[in-house]
């Protein structure tokens, strides 16, 4: 990094943040002049005029903004002064104790990156690297390409999904540790690309690591990488998956399936950006962002002793919480569409729609494997089926078929309201003890009203009061 000019606007974190963080800023060796700027809950000494003065005068390659919550809304206030007079200039907010919901909001508002304590020397340094690379703003992915590997792929219009989605054009432009929640095949690994493809680092590496599936003896090997004689049969060295990730992103599936030992390396390296391979007495930097992913309750697993809490903390900076299918029915026959689509393009079939009960199927089906259990669905109904229109003959649901219904929406409500109100008749009569008037009473009903409804359904009141 060449010499650079930063500003540190303190709102009343010194003792928490700020000696510190200029510490680590004049370690870094990169600093040519370092301002503080003190400012208070409400304006004091030095006016809001003066201090944007001030930055006019000083011109800031980075502004840093340290803050507590408590002085968050005044920070939020104060922002936008200061990008109009310092636009493009990267806003940097460092906040003790604040919430995903809050971290967003900055983003939002157009910080282009958070820091949150304890204050790590390596990490801070690699964000600033990051922020102030001219590389960095030169887009290296075309827009377009951007979209299709990013929120492109995503296909729903429901609330649930929307909310979740929209967040992530906001993580992706900071580089904070995200954990990506949700049941299998609900698209973790497609967030987690979107995250990536979204951000500075869509040049670079995108790598997945499914943990569970690495046997447990060679998950450091496999993240870590060994030096020639690290073990027997090793014959050369070899470099693992997190420095084949330099410069990019590195996604963790099933995070909570890493053996303790590796969860210890893997904390250690979050917290330094720096491991060590197998059999190497060398410490390697590396500039990693790291995504994690799991369709584990992370409270319960941590509990069981399955993730340690530390490394729980150090990943589930920003949160996203993908809905399984079966809560947002809505999208189900948007995504079957989609996918039938895709299929009688890729295998050369004409092109194909389903029939009204195939897709009403589809939409009463529970979805135990979520989007991805639909799109198999689909591929193999393009395969088998020959006509134009794919049938519910076609479509294959473990142990829900027989369970269609093949009445219309309002013949099923008549019977479900007829249920119901010959249930409430005889409970209503049986409490009354078999007498009508009360009964009536009982259901805000008249006497005749009564009658009626009990004729309706074949109520014999005589019958029944004897039979009882």
């Amino acid at each position: 990094m060449s010499q650079t000019k930063i500003l540190l606007f303190d709102f009343g974190a010194a003792d928490g943040c700020n000696r510190p963080l200029s510490g680590i800023l004049h370690s870094s060796g990169c600093v040519a002049e370092l301002r503080e700027e003190r400012i208070a809950a409400s304006p004091g000494a030095r006016s809001d005029a003066e201090l944007l003065e001030s930055l006019a005068g000083f011109r800031p390659d980075i502004i840093f903004y340290s803050l507590t919550r408590d002085a968050l809304q005044r920070a939020v206030t104060f922002f936008p002064l200061v990008r109009t007079r310092a636009p493009g200039v990267p806003a940097v907010v460092v906040i003790e104790g604040c919430a995903p919901e809050e971290l967003l909001g900055l983003l939002r508002l157009g910080f282009d990156e958070f820091i949150t304590p304890p204050l790590n020397p390596p990490d801070i340094i690699t964000r600033l690297g990051w922020l102030l690379d001219g590389s960095r703003r030169a887009e290296p992915v075309t827009q377009a390409l951007k979209e299709k590997l990013g929120l492109k792929q995503f296909v729903g219009e429901s609330r649930v999904l929307i909310e979740e989605i929209g967040k992530i054009p906001l993580v992706a432009k900071c580089d904070a540790n995200v954990m990506i929640l949700g049941e299998t095949g609900t698209g973790k690994e497609l967030c987690a690309r979107a995250v990536h493809y979204l951000s500075p680092r869509a040049h670079g590496p995108f790598i997945t690591v499914n943990c569970g599936a690495i046997p447990v003896e060679l998950v450091e090997n496999e993240l870590f990488g060994h030096e020639r004689g690290a073990y027997t049969g090793a014959t050369c060295a070899e470099e693992g998956l997190v420095q084949g990730s330099d410069g990019g992103t590195l996604f963790l599936d099933e995070v909570d399936c890493l053996p303790p030992a590796a969860q210890v390396k893997l904390l250690r390296f979050l917290q330094e950006k720096e491991f060590r391979a197998l059999g190497s007495a060398k410490t390697r930097k590396v500039n990693v962002r790291v995504i994690a992913a799991t369709n584990a309750v992370l409270e319960e697993a941590v509990r069981e002793g399955r993730l340690r809490q530390d490394l729980y903390y150090r990943l589930n900076v920003i949160p996203l919480l993908l809905p399984p299918l079966r809560e947002r029915r809505e999208d189900i026959a948007l995504l079957a569409r989609h996918f039938l689509a895709k299929y009688a393009a890729e295998f050369e079939r004409e092109p194909k729609e389903f029939s009204p009960e195939a897709l009403r199927a589809l939409s009463l089906y529970d979805w135990p494997g979520n989007v991805r259990e639909l799109q198999h669905i689909v591929e193999r109904a393009v395969v088998l089926c020959e006509r134009r229109i794919v049938g519910i003959d076609d479509i294959s649901l473990p142990g829900f078929a027989a369970a269609v219904p093949s009445e219309s929406f309002k013949d099923l409500k008549a019977k479900v309201v007829a249920q119901f109100e010959k249930s409430y008749l005889l409970n209503t009569l049986r409490a009354c003890d078999w007498n009508v008037t009360r009964a009536a009473q009982l259901a805000c009903k008249n006497r005749r009203a009564f009658w009626q409804l009990l004729r309706k359904h074949g109520i014999d009141v005589r019958t029944l009061k004897f039979d009882s």
